[in-house]
């Protein structure tokens, strides 16, 4: 007679090493990819009230800057309503470059007459596209200047308000 021959089972071990070693490399490179992927907030601003109210003088009402981004352009006003300038398309784009440059010289002529003016609003055709808003509050709020070797972002006027174009 044959004798049956039975093998006594045991508990296999569990070998987790080259677990241990995917994870060791794995939660690093998951928690450095999470730095990259920010989400970009731009703050707006209530917009001021342009109108000289009952009880102040004309000399003591803000004076507003404005950007009206409508379909031929940019045009500036200051104080409100008042034409600085207009910025035509050419080609087809807007001139943000022109319209950096301007704000820019600006800027500066606030600066030299002591006016402290980091305010603007933006006023909005009914048909402007969502890039052209982000493009025109990106040239507004900052500028590439050249300090000491190196290229910052200067300053226009960061507190951007919105609203809707005139007619």
């Amino acid at each position: 007679m044959r004798r049956l021959r039975r093998k006594i089972k045991q508990d296999a071990e569990l070998d987790i090493t080259s677990f241990m070693n995917l994870m060791i490399v794995l939660v690093p490179v998951l928690l450095l990819s999470l730095v990259f992927s920010q989400v970009r907030i731009l703050n707006l601003q209530l917009p001021v009230n342009s109108e000289p109210q009952e009880n102040t003088e004309l000399n003591d009402a803000p004076k507003v800057l404005e950007l009206i981004v409508n379909a031929e352009g940019f045009v500036i006003n200051y104080p409100s309503g008042v034409l600085l300038t207009e910025l035509n398309k050419q080609h087809g784009e807007y001139p943000y470059l022109q319209l950096s440059k301007y704000l820019q010289d600006l800027k500066l002529t606030f600066q030299q007459q002591g006016i402290e003016k980091s305010d603007i609003l933006l006023l909005l055709a009914e048909d402007t596209e969502y890039q052209t808003i982000v493009s025109t509050m990106d040239t507004v709020r900052s500028f590439k200047a050249v300090v000491a070797a190196n290229l910052v972002d200067a300053e226009l006027f960061p507190n951007i308000s919105l609203g809707d174009a005139p007619e």
